[in-house]
């Protein structure tokens, strides 16, 4: 059965983009089927995977506002089990155009969930903003993955988040779940480690236990055009990222045996 997970949060900075890229590789790694879909006007996860934004015919927009299938639009990446499905500019205009169709919010549900999808796991990467586009995102998503710093105005717009939540599962996905992953940690500073810790006590078990502390090459890795996996495989982001591919792979089994149960 498919995961699909978004990667969302209104705050930019957070290494949202870098945590969709450098996730999907881990756990492609593993031997899963990954497939990325960049729902960012901006394409810096398309730009991550080596791709010019503009040279896709087909692009996540096609899906969104032409009920595109999916496996029309996914193609292969240099990554072995590692598919994508590209952005473009075009999908800002989802914005305007989407919210005066019929059930819009499901669109991206209906098109990963009717069509029977070769994949162990989607990996949403949502835009900087809690429009239409994210919307769709958290509807059709069985787990919600939450980037944040350990940073005042990072962790304070968690409170949005947590309303997007609430109105997600009211009206579209009661089943949508959450977990918060603590991004470019810096051990050494105090104030990180105190919002860290009031993390842990305000959400519990909902922050992942995995940590992604700073490291420069998870910047140098999108120049490269490879996820940090392959562009530095040893590199302390590498390791942290395929301990929360491996974590998030339980939390999976868990979830599924609970519904089975």
């Amino acid at each position: 059965m498919t995961k699909t997970i978004a990667v969302s949060n209104e705050k930019g900075g957070v290494a949202k983009t870098t945590t969709a890229l450098s996730l999907g590789a881990a756990l492609a790694e593993l031997g899963n089927r990954v497939l990325l879909i960049d729902l960012d006007a901006q394409a810096n996860l398309t730009l991550a995977l080596g791709l010019e934004p503009g040279e896709s015919e087909m692009t996540s927009s096609n899906v969104m506002l032409d009920n595109e299938a999916i496996m029309n639009v996914s193609r292969k990446t240099d990554v072995a089990n590692l598919d994508l499905i590209p952005s473009s500019s075009r999908i800002e205009t989802s914005e305007q155009f989407l919210p005066v169709r019929t059930n819009y919010t499901t669109i991206l549900q209906r098109a990963i969930r009717g069509a029977g999808l070769p994949y162990d796991y989607i990996i949403l990467d949502c835009p900087p903003a809690l429009g239409a586009i994210t919307r769709n995102a958290l509807a059709a998503a069985n787990l919600l993955l939450i980037p944040t710093q350990a940073e005042y105005f990072s962790a304070y717009a968690l409170r949005n988040m947590m309303g997007l939540i609430r109105r997600s599962r009211e009206m579209d996905n009661p089943n949508l779940s959450y977990r918060i992953l603590v991004t470019m940690l810096d051990r050494r500073n105090r104030t990180h480690r105190n919002i860290h810790e009031q993390l842990r006590a305000t959400f519990g078990t909902g922050v992942f236990n995995t940590v992604i502390e700073l490291d420069t090459k998870l910047r140098e890795s999108p120049i490269a055009g490879q996820p940090i996996t392959h562009y530095k495989a040893a590199a302390r982001g590498s390791t942290q990222y395929r301990v929360l591919a491996q974590e998030l792979v339980e939390y999976a089994k868990e979830t599924q045996n609970q519904q089975t149960s």
